[in-house]
């Protein structure tokens, strides 16, 4: 099985879900559609990845728009896709749903819990009931017509499915080495950076496992 990775910089890309993707035997293949080239044909299934950049910044970043109506047909086709964070947010802004700035950003680890549609998920499913989840964003969106959502923190919703697609806001695919390439990048988004960072490397063996499991759940239903 033929697996894209859409990539929206260097530093947030498939992460543990690699590991899961050769573990099941299937080929993984990257698009950073930020760079301008046209995506691959031919995938199985599609997994949207995050980046700094925010989901309605079209003037800002034009590839965006793009990428939009590239994402409006894989949901018209009705291709199996996993968006993650920003990748979450695109996919539901391409389903017709609004993105906004979140009342409140999530910003290391916070209570996510499922919802009563998750446990017969095939997807959401493989998450636990109630578990500490780790974020980085800033903004969120409504659901999509037709969706149902999956999982909720007390800000926002943190997981939903369309049809054949899935997104989640947190990010169960990082390494420990991207948070902390975050880090670098954006320090004004935490107060704290060693403690951040030491709270992370404790849990993250953990969380990784989680995400593995996640993505294979993914990959069982395409």
């Amino acid at each position: 099985m033929r697996v894209l990775a859409v990539t929206h910089g260097p530093s947030v890309g498939p992460g543990v879900f690699a590991d899961a993707v050769a573990d099941g035997g299937h080929d993984l293949a990257e698009w950073p559609v930020q760079l301008g080239e046209k995506p691959p044909e031919g995938e199985d299934a599609v997994i949207v990845f995050g980046g700094a950049m925010h989901p309605d910044e079209d003037e800002r970043h034009g590839w965006l728009k793009t990428e939009l109506r590239w994402l409006e047909g894989l949901l018209d086709q009705g291709t199996p896709l996993l968006g993650v964070c920003l990748g979450s947010q695109l996919v539901a802004r391409a389903a017709g749903a609004e993105v906004f700035r979140s009342s409140e950003s999530e910003v290391g680890w916070f209570p996510v819990e499922r919802t009563p549609a998750a446990a017969d998920d095939p997807v959401a499913g493989a998450l636990p009931e109630r578990f500490d989840a780790f974020e980085w964003h800033h903004y969120t969106h409504t659901l999509p017509a037709g969706a149902v959502e999956l999982a909720r923190s007390r800000v926002c919703t943190q997981a939903f499915r369309l049809g054949n697609a899935w997104g989640v806001q947190f990010h169960p695919e990082v390494r420990a080495e991207q948070v902390e390439a975050w880090v670098g990048e954006d320090p004004e988004d935490v107060s704290d950076a060693d403690a951040f960072l030491a709270a992370m490397r404790a849990r993250i063996e953990d969380w990784n496992e989680l995400g593995r499991r996640l993505c294979r759940a993914f990959l069982a239903v395409v």
